[in-house]
């Protein structure tokens, strides 16, 4: 089968590469040129998908990356995975429509459409499928096929692999469905239809949701706990130790990512717009998850101060800028709020992120250091943000004078916990 997966970031390259490894022919288009240069030289930027396995799929010819989009002419099947973000709290899904345009100008009758991107219910049927008809001068339903099927990506997750997720499909009539069925049947291990694409656009969100709420739960018990006496972690830990009716969520600086700061927004303001009532756990949740950086540079000032310093003139280390453990994203990392807050009050700000090579950073407007001996001794104050693999916990212990640890990994008397 001709495939065009559209997108070739952290959701978009593992679905190509794994089409193109179970024999589809994939195009793999992106406007980056940067991207798709990478890309062509067998060159991964996306963690779960190793550049050996790229380059695999690139000298069998399954595989071809391309900024061209007429090289998309004739596509049995094309997948969107462009991203989707918030622009001061409202959707914006230009890219999709960008992408809808240029595939309904090359799309011919028999064809499927997906979209994958994060969005509000009502999306593929009211935004993709027009915009697709009026491009094409075709019929969705008569004349080509659509649907919905939401991505689950977990970078650096090694419990669920990519395939091995459950991938929801929907379709926008059963012989869509049926269509779209098939062809993540040859992908994925498992797949769970649903009986409309609004069910799966809303599915996705709930999933979100879930995790964006407990995390924000979570979040303000400790900003509770610290001044009533109380370790959270222990907390936390004890409460995990009941069977059943308790999910273990933990604390941490703020969420980031391509989904948790974003998904749920979608679907408060979708809310918003059509019923005119407002989603009150989402946005709670986000005024809580988006002030957690706030509260961590409060704690290191109240830490600082008890040992007769302050922020203004500190030097202070970051460690961990990615949004998360072990990742190589630092799409809405709550580092770069806090890098932000402690700059402004005048503190010598220095990052250690292993996972992301100086020069990839320009997210972060700090200075990029080792996390060596060296720095971690002529810190004042080090700021465990992300616990990557390569920090060597024991030695963080042994050298630092003060850490405030985010996440409940260091013991000592220098170590102050969240």
């Amino acid at each position: 089968m001709d495939v065009v997966v559209a997108g070739q970031g952290y959701v978009g390259l593992p679905l190509a590469v794994r089409a193109a490894e179970v024999g589809h022919r994939v195009v793999g288009y992106d406007v980056d040129p940067h991207r798709i240069r990478r890309l062509t030289t067998g060159n991964s930027y996306v963690e779960d998908v190793a550049s050996s396995r790229l380059r695999a799929v690139l000298d069998t010819g399954a595989y071809f990356a391309t900024a061209d989009a007429a090289a998309l002419e004739g596509f049995d099947i094309a997948v969107i995975t462009v991203p989707t973000p918030l622009r001061d709290g409202v959707p914006d899904l230009t890219c999709v429509e960008s992408c809808a345009r240029t595939l309904g100008e090359r799309l011919r009758p028999g064809a499927t459409v997906v979209l994958e991107s994060t969005t509000y219910p009502g999306t593929t049927e009211e935004l993709l499928l027009p915009i697709l008809e009026q491009a094409s001068g075709l019929k969705s339903g008569a004349d080509f096929l659509a649907g919905f099927s939401p991505e689950r990506i977990a970078p650096g997750n090694k419990r669920w692999s990519f395939d091995g997720t459950p991938k929801l499909v929907s379709g926008i009539d059963a012989t869509s469905l049926d269509v779209i069925k098939k062809f993540y049947d040859g992908i994925f291990l498992t797949t769970v239809p649903v009986s409309e694409t609004r069910v799966a656009e809303l599915a996705k969100l709930i999933e979100n949701i879930f995790r964006f709420v407990n995390i924000s739960l979570v979040n303000e018990m400790a900003t509770l706990a610290a001044p009533l006496g109380v370790n959270i972690w222990e907390a936390i830990d004890a409460a995990a130790t009941k069977p059943f009716g308790f999910t273990r969520f933990t604390p941490g600086p703020g969420v980031g990512g391509h989904c948790l700061p974003v998904d749920p927004l979608f679907l408060s303001w979708k809310v918003q717009q059509e019923i005119g009532a407002p989603f009150r756990f989402v946005e709670l949740a986000d005024d809580v998850n988006r002030h957690m950086p706030d509260y961590v540079v409060r704690r290191l000032a109240e830490s600082l101060e008890k040992r007769h310093m302050t922020i203004k003139g500190s030097r202070i280390l970051l460690l961990g800028l990615t949004y998360k453990y072990n990742a190589t994203d630092l799409r809405n990392s709550p580092s770069a709020r806090v890098a932000e807050l402690l700059v402004n009050l005048g503190a010598e700000v220095l990052g250690a992120e292993p996972n992301i090579p100086a020069g990839d950073d320009t997210k972060l407007d700090i200075p990029r250091v080792d996390a060596s001996a060296e720095e971690i001794t002529a810190a004042d104050a080090v700021v465990l943000l992300m616990d990557h693999t390569q920090f060597d916990l024991p030695m963080i212990e042994k050298h630092a004078v003060y850490v405030l640890d985010c996440r409940n990994r260091l013991s000592g008397p220098n170590i102050e916990t969240l």
